[in-house]
């Protein structure tokens, strides 16, 4: 039995201050797809290419912006100040051990980090199997903003073309926080979609994806591309989105 595809859902929050701050999530259709780098900039570390089945979810329209953030703990960390742009300057351990639990506890829901196939099979724009080297083209500068086009600082979101899902700056703008462990290339990883977690292993390093504003090569930007960060790190350059498995 197939599953049926998913509507969309637009969260509505109320802050402390009074201000109301919604924000959507778009549907992603369950499929399979080969995750990995098989361009000609493909490192070791995006190999090897592997088959992966995921189930259906939602992820964030927008990267998590400034006036979310601020709305849900009342502070705004980012270097670049701007409501619509995306926070950044905010850690692995900030996001998991303080917003999202922010959250979730105010909308009754479980938002979380994407896993590392889940943002790459979006990127690649679901079961749409897109053929772009970046999240929705070919061409980084219709999607992106990154060092030739950025002027070295983040921008509003969702300026730039969206990819075949709808969903904005998944390349360049900031880095996006995923769940995973980092690992030096994909022998043993998972192929149901789930994050590749060691246990017991809570300091090593996460997975980043997306590329920046800060990036100069193009080829950070691939929706292979991978990237990773201290889980206590927290740079001008990376931000998240938000995923949600279940609307119950």
């Amino acid at each position: 039995m197939t599953q049926s595809a998913p509507a969309i859902h637009t969260e509505t929050i109320s802050s402390p201050t009074g201000a109301v701050i919604s924000f959507r999530m778009l549907p992603v259709e369950g499929g399979t797809f080969m995750m990995g780098g098989t361009d000609e900039d493909a490192l070791t570390i995006e190999k090897p290419v592997h088959k992966v089945s995921l189930s259906n979810f939602w992820m964030g329209e927008f990267l998590v912006t400034q006036a979310l953030w601020q709305a849900m703990l009342g502070d705004n960390p980012s270097y670049f100040p701007g409501l619509d742009r995306p926070v950044e300057q905010v850690s692995w351990n900030d996001i998991t051990n303080r917003f999202l639990p922010a959250l979730n506890e105010k909308t009754g829901k479980n938002y979380r980090l994407s896993s590392e196939a889940e943002w790459e099979y979006a990127a690649r724009g679901g079961i749409h199997h897109s053929p772009y080297l970046y999240a929705g083209s070919t061409r980084l500068r219709d999607v992106a903003w990154y060092r030739e086009n950025s002027h070295d600082e983040t921008k509003q979101v969702g300026l730039k073309q969206p990819n075949a899902l709808g969903l904005f700056d998944l390349s360049g703008n900031v880095y996006e926080w995923c769940a995973d462990h980092k690992h030096d290339n994909y022998e043993g990883a998972p192929n149901d979609g789930s994050a590749w977690i060691e246990m017991g292993d809570e300091g090593r390093s996460r997975v980043l994806r997306g590329g920046s504003w800060s990036i100069s090569h193009p080829r950070s930007c691939r929706v292979s591309y991978r990237s990773n960060g201290d889980p206590g790190d927290a740079g001008t350059f990376v931000g998240f989105r938000l995923v949600l498995s279940s609307l119950q």
